[in-house]
């Protein structure tokens, strides 16, 4: 069966749904960080977003990431890539 544009258009919109509410997530959770004794606020969104099906042990790598510059970022994945292609991981 062939998709249509239409069914494009709306795989398209519930893409974009998840991935701003995904966001709103990892934002929501970035904001508590940033207050104190806020752990158990943290806990609560960690489990409401996994509730909707969301990985909290990836989220939290997200979060970590999004502290860190993009430049270290791409050097760490860079030795990663090399690492694992040594041990035939790829």
């Amino acid at each position: 069966m062939k998709e249509t544009a239409e069914d494009e258009a709306v795989k398209q919109h519930a893409y974009d749904v998840t991935a701003d509410e995904l966001r709103q997530f990892v934002e929501r959770y970035e904001h508590l960080e940033a207050e104190k004794d806020i752990t158990e606020q943290q806990k609560e969104v960690m489990a409401e977003a996994k509730g909707r099906g969301y990985d909290p042990k990836c989220l939290r790598k997200i979060i970590a990431l999004r502290k860190r510059e993009p430049d270290d970022i791409a050097e760490e994945e860079a030795i990663i890539d090399l690492y694992k292609a040594a041990l035939g991981m790829t």
